[in-house]
């Protein structure tokens, strides 16, 4: 039986990802409508650069042109999130935001390879000198969500075992109740 904490977790992961979808679409049709594929705009000089290329693969090109891989990893995170979100017990909503604006992320760049059989990318930041990937705001709140998704777990999981070792040395401490 779905609870209603996960109805709300429902409704609050369908407003975001929508509202995560929609400023991706939005700015990748705007970066269409307004640059020439393969040219940049200099938004910010030396730091930012709006840059319209056509990505057929992942990060940093790999898997170009193997567009079947990417749907099925999509349907798979997509059907996932979902599927956690409704049916999880005790789901806390931070994290359900955070898988919400993956899911946005991901349904945006599903939407682009489907419409078009690649991904629309425009930001290019120029600060770090290392840097050479150009992205999209979906790739933003997949990156970022997927990061905090892990300082989450960490940060949980280092919380748990500190949890863990004062309990056991609660144990094994002489004149306490668990030597009766």
């Amino acid at each position: 039986m779905i609870k209603k904490n996960n109805v709300i977790n429902a409704a609050l992961t369908a407003l975001i990802a929508t509202a995560v979808c929609i400023a991706d679409q939005l700015t990748k049709s705007a970066a269409v409508a307004g640059i020439p594929l393969g040219e940049s705009v200099e938004v910010i000089p030396g730091v930012l650069n709006w840059t319209y290329i056509q990505n057929r693969g992942m990060a940093m090109g790999m898997l170009a042109d193997h567009r079947w891989v990417f749907m099925v990893l999509s349907v798979v995170m997509i059907a996932g999130i979902i599927l956690y979100v409704i049916f999880a017990k005790n789901a806390r909503r931070l994290p359900v935001c955070i898988l919400a604006a993956i899911l946005g992320g991901g349904i945006g760049n599903m939407i682009d390879r489907f419409a078009y059989g690649y991904v629309v990318d425009f930001i290019d930041v120029k600060l770090l000198p290392f840097w050479k990937w150009i992205f999209n705001v979906a790739d933003m709140f997949v990156t970022v969500g997927a990061v905090l998704l892990a300082v989450i777990f960490l940060v949980s999981e280092l919380k748990k075992r500190k949890a863990e070792k004062a309990e056991k040395e609660g144990e094994d401490t002489p004149g306490t109740e668990n030597d009766v």
